[in-house]
């Protein structure tokens, strides 16, 4: 059974830190491209970063020089370090697991409430 449980969210104020963690189970977690997206009330999800392994981290535009994202294979966990944080990142943040093999195999996490004060 594939897990993805993500953990870290929560209140920050504006230009505060927070560090998101998603630990992964039941996949061979070193060949999936490993990646954050939101979803912000009244909006569509869309990709904050990604990392596969061996390669750096893609960033959108407006986390770019704030958030990090990195991966640690031996504990099949992907975190998003972000700083700065903004009113405009506040949003439920899934961790998504995906891999071209044999087919596309793609999971998802819970989410985890971000909400930055002004």
């Amino acid at each position: 059974q594939v897990q993805l449980v993500e953990s870290g969210g929560g209140l920050v104020q504006s230009g505060g830190s927070l560090r998101l963690s998603c630990a992964a189970s039941g996949i061979i977690f070193s060949i999936y491209t490993m990646g954050w997206y939101r979803q912000a009330p009244g909006k569509q999800r869309e990709l904050v970063a990604s990392i596969r392994s061996g390669y750096n981290a893609n960033y959108a535009d407006s986390v770019k020089g704030r958030f990090t994202a990195s991966r640690d294979n031996t504990r099949n966990t992907v975190y998003l370090q972000m700083n700065s944080l903004k009113p405009e990142d506040t949003a439920v943040y899934y961790c998504n697991a995906h891999v071209v093999l044999a087919g596309v195999n793609e999971y998802w996490g819970q989410g985890t409430q971000v909400t930055v004060s002004s």
